[in-house]
């Protein structure tokens, strides 16, 4: 696993009349007076004949400065008040697709930004923008060897920026793609807890495999449901993958996440139809996400937050063992589960690892629990391609779902928060008394009325969670993360890079 390793650069001018970079891009809202004269003179005298220039990437070669390569990546109007650090991003994308093109393997990023707050990452932005644009699937690597990744340092200019935060979180993103990414064979859940393994050998976090299918049976029954149906296919067989940091001294606060790993859904008994099963390696983007957080918690190793993650790589299979709609099963919490459609298996594979970290809890210093998962497309419907925040009281009444909108912004990360509401508890409420609690209703998400807020009133209701909320006496904030609208480039879920979100606003926001 190689990213692009970011290094700092104080003195602009001396980079450029060092040619170990080999190409300088500047991003920026306009190339003017804040650039060396040499490099506006190249500007200025390449504009008279090139209207291009400040509407869309231009590359130039130029005798002016030692690396000669000079891509112009303009971010167009930041003023207006929908513009935010994505600008950075996005143009940061577009110059690392001509850099390549460029064969340039060692680029210096010159990133011009305002000084207001709203872009002041700018420059770590354009940083993770780049290296978004730059790295290849898993597959590929392996197929191609490393070189189809040529660029392994980025030069970075602009602005105040913590060098090792930002290679931290690209770290991160990078793990969470190749996870999220890769094809249902060769990341099938013994595969994702072996790309796991190896990630975090010899690093400050600990991990463990659960693999005994007697013990997922008993400890996991719902994602045990979920599984059934592969279980007889010994290389797809489930996975409960354990991510533990520790840090040295006092602990203030723990964060506990719960990731998604769906390696493949077919809907299973009922059946993903019309084209919709293409795409569905990626329904393991949120067990994907958190791996890659943990993986920047590794790198940052932050002093006194411990951090705890389980994730539940599983494939929802077809089958004569296939889980069934109507079948009643007692989760990890004792509550009775009327299974309303096995294709809302992804709060089925989490709902027993949330219970038992509720349990875990109980003798944690200040926990906040969450669940990450590419769940529902109702969140792709409602906000589009932004993270959808869910809250209990308790995340609410502190403003965690808020700070997280903030943070996100500030990262190039977005969230948005939806309520929850009553209307979500009453949804999922059993209809019989031969059951406790209703999985899902029979349709689709994206036409059910709030249908990507009800699944946290699920989720909290079959862990125990709802008797830790604002009237408890030991209450517990936990916030669902919904990323089926985030997790993936413009909604292309057979194709499109996975965007790692949110592990830059995970990171922001609670470290």
């Amino acid at each position: 696993m190689s990213y692009p390793k970011p290094i700092l650069i104080s003195e602009l001018q001396t980079a450029l009349s060092d040619p170990s970079w080999d190409s300088v891009v500047i991003i920026a809202p306009q190339f003017d007076a804040e650039l060396p004269d040499n490099i506006q003179t190249v500007i200025q005298q390449h504009a008279k004949f090139d209207q291009r220039i400040g509407n869309s990437v231009v590359t130039i070669v130029t005798q002016e400065i030692a690396p000669k390569r000079l891509v112009l990546a303009p971010t167009g109007q930041l003023t207006r008040y929908f513009d935010d650090v994505r600008r950075y991003f996005d143009a940061a994308k577009l110059a690392a697709v001509e850099v390549i093109k460029m064969g340039s393997v060692k680029p210096l990023l010159v990133v011009l930004s305002d000084k207001s707050e709203t872009y002041k990452n700018a420059t770590t932005v354009s940083y993770l923008g780049f290296s978004q644009a730059l790295w290849q699937p898993l597959e590929a690597r392996e197929y191609h060897g490393e070189s189809i990744e040529p660029v392994q340092t980025i030069g970075l200019v602009g602005g105040d920026i913590d060098v090792n935060l930002a290679a931290a979180i690209e770290s991160g993103k990078y793990i969470a793609r190749d996870l999220c990414g890769t094809e249902p064979e060769r990341m099938a859940p013994p595969q994702f807890a072996q790309y796991c393994v190896d990630s975090f050998a010899n690093s400050n976090v600990k991990v463990s495999v659960v693999d005994d299918m007697a013990v997922i049976e008993r400890d996991y029954p719902l994602m045990w449901a979920v599984a059934r149906a592969s279980v007889e296919v010994e290389r797809h067989q489930p996975r409960v993958i354990r991510l533990e940091y520790i840090p040295e001294g006092e602990i203030t606060k723990t964060l506990m996440l719960v990731g998604k790993g769906i390696v493949y859904d077919t809907g299973g008994a009922d059946l993903k139809t019309g084209g919709h099963m293409a795409g569905m390696s990626r329904d393991k983007g949120g067990a994907a996400a958190v791996a890659g957080f943990m993986k920047s918690v590794a790198e940052l190793a932050p002093k006194g937050v411990k951090v705890v993650a389980e994730l539940a790589a599983v494939r929802n299979s077809i089958g004569a063992e296939a889980f069934v709609s109507d079948e009643i099963i007692t989760g990890h919490s004792g509550v009775r589960v009327r299974i309303g459609n096995t294709d809302a298996e992804g709060r089925l594979a989490m709902a027993d690892l949330l219970s038992r970290f509720k349990d875990e809890a109980l003798t944690e210093v200040n926990p906040i629990l969450f669940t990450v998962a590419t769940l529902t497309g109702h969140a792709a419907r409602a906000v589009g391609p932004y993270t959808a925040l869910v809250e209990n009281g308790v995340a609410y009444k502190m403003g965690l779902g808020e700070n997280m909108v903030k943070q996100g912004d500030l990262i190039g990360d977005p969230c948005e928060t939806s309520r929850s509401r009553r209307e979500d508890y009453d949804f999922v409420q059993p209809r019989t008394k031969a059951d406790d609690l209703l999985s899902s209703n029979n349709g689709p998400s994206a036409v059910t009325a709030r249908g990507h807020q009800f699944p946290m009133a699920f989720l909290a209701l079959v862990a125990g969670l709802e008797q830790h909320d604002v009237n408890s006496t030991q209450p517990m904030p936990y916030i669902h993360i919904d990323i089926a609208g985030s997790g993936v480039e413009n909604g292309d879920w057979q194709h499109g890079k996975p965007t790692a979100a949110p592990v830059a606003a995970l990171l922001s926001s609670f470290l």
